[in-house]
């Protein structure tokens, strides 16, 4: 059984490494997994996972590998190689990507959860038609979750949106990790599909992706214990 303070990943959407070790710093043991994802690892390059890693912290990699299958398997098994837990790939890249990706996490020693982003938080339906995307966001994330599932992904990320319609179509026994988390009267920002942690919680995530809510907190660890304490509310009541 996942515990409370697993479910909840911090979101280091920072430019360098300074920032994120004050971050990790200021959150202390509130907070057990990180995410990095394309500016802090453009900025920093692998030694800021490997940082972490050593430092006894879970890392979550969220660069996307949106490619040919073969790249995207060397992708993933370098990132196993850095020792991440999990790692994220576009559900888009289609089904041969996705096999790819599955295998080679499974052949690694570190063995990262394979995460297929369905469709991103940022985009609605008007969004999707401007793309020649046939169909609504939900169609969309449930075609594509389909897909990754059948594929031998460990999990999606989607919105809390639609957590609830991919368990009910979808059944148990994958990871659920869904970004745009505001607490009760955070500002959206750039999300356009947002919901509460223990809404997403609520609806079958099983693991909350959580910002600027965090950091722009005057307290972070503060911050993360409240979203920690809604999370396990809300799985007690679920």
């Amino acid at each position: 059984m996942l515990q409370p303070q697993d479910r909840l990943i911090v979101a280091l959407d920072v430019p360098g490494a300074t920032q994120a070790r004050q971050i990790v710093q200021a959150i202390g043991e509130a907070a057990t997994t990180y995410k990095i994802g394309k500016q802090l690892f453009t900025a920093e390059g692998p030694q800021v996972v490997r940082d972490l890693v050593s430092s006894g912290r879970k890392v979550f990699l969220d660069l996307k590998f949106h490619d040919i299958p073969n790249t995207v398997a060397a992708a993933v098994k370098a990132a196993a190689e850095l020792g991440v837990s999990m790692l994220t790939i576009h559900a888009s890249g289609g089904s041969k990507m996705l096999k790819a990706a599955a295998e080679a996490a499974s052949q690694s020693s570190a063995q990262p959860l394979v995460l297929a982003v369905t469709v991103l938080t940022s985009l609605s339906d008007s969004d999707l038609q401007e793309l020649g995307i046939s169909g609504n966001v939900l169609n969309q994330v449930l075609r594509l979750g389909a897909l990754a599932r059948a594929a031998g992904c460990g999990g999606l990320v989607a919105s809390a949106q639609e957590a609830r319609e991919l368990r009910r179509a979808l059944g148990a026994g994958f990871a659920i990790f869904t970004p745009g988390i505001r607490p009760a009267g955070s500002a959206a920002g750039d999300q356009a599909r947002v919901v509460t942690p223990w809404d997403a919680i609520a609806a079958g995530a099983t693991h909350l992706v959580v910002g600027r809510p965090i950091l722009e907190a005057p307290n972070p660890a503060q911050a993360a214990e409240e979203i920690v304490r809604e999370i396990q509310s809300a799985a007690a009541n679920s």
